[in-house]
């Protein structure tokens, strides 16, 4: 007799099975997979790329500056080596050699010394009266049209009057030479450090303005904070070429009044038919107005750090 094996029994299949649809406890689960990693940036390393651009466009611009230099010492150096004679004629013009013996033997005398000290002095007082005077008065002519109706007309008449031309006035104006001189490198500072103070206020967006006083602030904190820091671009193009103004303006008085100064030792080389003397005064001249130059690009990228990274901004 033939005994058959008992069956085992087949599950019925579930609804999920049935519809066709995969059972959520047999689905299959997404692999595991590693947390993306960020780079981060630190502000070091921020500051660092920030200090090795600067110092790379600095570098670039010395550079460029030495080449230019020695490109005008090259031309002076061939045209006085083969005493060149075109419609230029550099015939009695001292060689740079000829220069370099008189620096040398005048560079540390007391004469030459005292006398850039002198002028240092002059340029110093009249250019700073300048500023006290041309910054506060640009920025209220700027401000107020009431102001600007009232003083306009008057520095539009003496505007166009240069420098040079004030200094027999400026001989019966003032008790002495010296307060003279002081006054005629005022006045060629004056000028430009005002004009360009009032177009920076002209310049400046007027939604800073509306947006100060919208946050409450009251006419001196607008100037403080809003026209002021908004003008600073043009007034230090006003003092970058203010300097320059006084620098013509000095030495053009000390020639003709001065008893000392720069000026006085060119011209009294010229009086003695001194060439080398005449040329070395000249290039102290230039030493000196780029040295303020400088020093005023230093101050206004020390008190505008922001424009070293604006566009078509400086580093």
């Amino acid at each position: 007799m033939m005994t058959s094996k008992p069956e085992t029994p087949v599950p019925a299949p579930s609804a999920t099975e049935a519809s066709g649809q995969p059972s959520p406890a047999v689905a299959a689960e997404p692999a595991a997979t590693e947390p993306e990693v960020v780079p981060t940036t630190s502000l070091r390393d921020i500051a660092n790329a920030v200090l090795r651009q600067i110092t790379r466009d600095r570098l670039i611009t010395a550079a460029l500056g030495c080449i230019s230099i020695g490109a005008l010492f090259l031309v002076w150096y061939l045209g006085t080596k083969y005493r060149f004679e075109f419609y230029i004629r550099f015939k009695n013009v001292p060689t740079p050699a000829e220069v370099f013996n008189q620096l040398t033997q005048v560079g540390l005398s007391n004469k030459y010394l005292v006398n850039i000290a002198i002028s240092v002095r002059r340029i110093l007082t009249g250019f700073f009266i300048a500023i006290a005077i041309g910054v506060p008065l640009g920025l209220l002519i700027g401000k107020y049209q009431r102001v600007r109706d009232f003083f306009m007309p008057c520095v539009e008449i003496l505007r166009p009057i240069p420098a040079i031309a004030w200094v027999p006035m400026s001989i019966m104006l003032w008790p002495n030479n010296e307060a003279a001189i002081v006054y005629i490198t005022f006045i060629g500072a004056f000028f430009p450090i005002l004009l360009n103070t009032i177009h920076g206020v002209h310049s400046l967006d007027g939604v800073l303005v509306r947006a100060g006083k919208c946050l409450g602030a009251n006419e001196a904190q607008l100037f403080w904070n809003v026209i002021l820091p908004g003008s600073l671009p043009h007034i230090f193009t006003g003092l970058a070429v203010g300097m320059g103004v006084a620098w013509v303006s000095l030495i053009a008085a000390e020639m003709i009044s001065g008893q000392f100064g720069v000026g006085y030792f060119t011209w009294e080389a010229y009086s003695l038919v001194d060439y080398p003397a005449i040329m070395l005064g000249m290039i102290t001249i230039g030493v000196l107005g780029l040295a303020c130059s400088g020093v005023i690009r230093m101050v206004g990228a020390l008190l505008m750090p922001w424009l070293a990274f604006a566009p078509g901004g400086k580093r």
